[in-house]
């Protein structure tokens, strides 16, 4: 009989934590925690890419036209710039630090309703091992276009150049990724998107300086 009840109570128990709601997660739990002002320079805004991030969870400044990031969540950050017809979309980014993980960094462009469940973007990114990546965001789901692979211009012979010139040019129906000034890979306009936003993409943890963001009309 006492074997009953206390398999019964076992039971209700179980029962009992199975129907209780999960604790809610802010954060993962590798993100650095960052108490910023939830401010952002004049005109910038950003989207994270997990719904519980919120502007207070990094922090960006801006002084003589250069943004400092330091993040927890990763994200999009991004103005009233379009990269329209042919274009060149160019910046600088300088890791100011390492990251115990190779956390990612760069440009995107065909940037659609970047405020609503129907984003779309095509990102443009390196990271610190000297690798480079191109992929597609619809909605919550990526697509790769190109996975991590080589950079030739980010190798030095004693390691990894931790400043880098990111390009998207489009001419015509070619639009070329390219990085310290030497292409890494082209494809049709029609794979990377209609004309749209363009801005910045900055994940986890990371102490980066992006300057001469800058979006060029090509003759």
């Amino acid at each position: 009989m006492r074997t009953l009840v206390m398999i019964a109570s076992l039971t209700v128990t179980a029962a009992a934590q199975q129907a209780k709601p999960p604790e809610p997660q802010h954060h993962n739990a590798s993100e650095n925690q960052i108490k910023g002002s939830g401010k952002l320079p004049e005109g910038w805004k950003v989207r994270f890419d997990d719904a519980p991030a919120k502007p207070e969870d990094v922090v960006v400044d801006e002084k003589d036209s250069t943004l400092t990031f330091t993040t927890g969540p990763a994200g999009i950050y991004y103005k009233g710039d379009k990269a329209e017809k042919d274009y060149d979309l160019s910046a600088t980014f300088s890791q100011l630090k390492p990251t115990a993980m190779a956390e990612a960094y760069g440009l995107f462009v065909a940037g659609r309703d970047l405020e609503k469940d129907t984003q779309r973007y095509t990102y443009f990114l390196i990271r610190q091992d000297g690798k480079f990546l191109i992929k597609t965001r619809d909605g919550a789901a990526t697509k790769t276009i190109v996975d991590w692979r080589d950079a030739p211009s980010m190798r030095e012979p004693k390691g990894v150049k931790t400043s880098n010139t990111l390009e998207i040019r489009a001419t015509a129906n070619s639009v070329q990724f390219v990085v310290d000034g030497k292409p890494v890979h082209a494809m049709t306009r029609d794979h990377v998107g209609p004309d749209g936003l363009a801005g910045i993409r900055v994940n986890h943890n990371l102490n980066l300086q992006v300057s001469k963001f800058a979006v060029k009309k090509l003759p």
